[in-house]
């Protein structure tokens, strides 16, 4: 009986135990980790518009002391490449092989102060101008000029292709003048300094930015008048382009349109002329 009531204790106090016991909370789960947000996606790559440039004309076309394209024309390229959406990529190339180049597919379209004359039009296509100014013939001050005659004898340089060598193969070499062509401008001014040339028949403004504002042009003088017979010069510059592109010419002509009226053109012009470039 004794054992019978002990064993009933027990377990009654091994039970009030185990009720009084408290029990511990499960521990949390681990937070999930924060979940990273997405990368965004690149920008999609615009398609390259490849521009055929003689960076040897300044300030239309030339080069930074490191080696990159600027000027006029440079800056007018990309604010057209902006305008229709495409990048554009430079190649460099010698003026006379222009057009050459352009219909071997070299690049997609010449921006480089490219006259649009009755000839080139034969051969390659042109967007409406985006510029027009005169050339001018350049000699040493104190030459007596008249007419293209009184230059007789005289060796004068010019750009091999350009308008300007038409219109001094058409005038001055009739009148006895010796034409002599080049594959750059810059290589004129060279040979004047040098005293190989006596002068050049080049635009205006880029012989007056280029040459004359400069102590090796400091003798030197633009004479006679203003040259612009559409017959030698054309009708303005624009940008040349393959045959048969409509699509992208009327897309440049577009974009030359909005650039005349939206400020942008303006902008760029003022930053190198005080003027208006654009001319008649």
């Amino acid at each position: 009986m004794k054992h019978v009531i002990l064993t009933a204790t027990l377990i009654a106090v091994a039970t009030l135990a185990a009720c009084g016991k408290k029990e511990e909370a499960a521990p949390a789960a681990p937070a999930p980790a924060p979940t990273a947000a997405p990368a965004p996606a690149p920008a999609p790559e615009l398609p390259e518009l490849k521009v055929a440039i003689d960076p040897a004309y300044e300030p239309f076309t030339f080069k930074t002391p490191d080696g990159k394209p600027t000027g006029f024309d440079v800056d007018i390229a990309e604010a057209l490449c902006n305008e229709i959406k495409r990048k554009c990529v430079y190649v460099e190339q010698v003026w006379d092989s222009m057009i050459p180049g352009l219909q071997a597919k070299k690049y997609d379209v010449i921006i480089s102060s490219m006259s649009i004359t009755e000839e080139r039009l034969q051969v390659v296509d042109f967007t409406d101008k985006y510029y027009n100014t005169p050339s001018r013939i350049v000699v040493k001050n104190g030459t007596a000029f008249t007419d293209p005659a009184s230059l007789k004898g005289k060796k004068i340089g010019v750009l091999k292709g350009s308008t300007q060598e038409k219109y001094a193969m058409g005038e001055l070499k009739p009148a006895g003048v010796n034409v002599v062509p080049y594959e750059a401008q810059d290589q004129v001014y060279l040979d004047i300094k040098s005293g190989r040339l006596d002068g050049t028949v080049a635009d205006q403004v880029e012989v007056t930015g280029g040459f004359l504002s400069k102590p090796e042009g400091k003798d030197y003088i633009l004479v006679g008048p203003a040259l612009d017979e559409p017959k030698y010069f054309g009708n303005g510059v624009g940008v040349a382009l393959r045959k048969g592109e409509t699509e992208l010419k009327d897309s440049l002509n577009a974009a030359i349109k909005a650039i005349r009226s939206n400020g942008v053109y303006e902008t760029v012009s003022k930053k190198y002329f005080d003027f208006d470039v654009y001319g008649k």
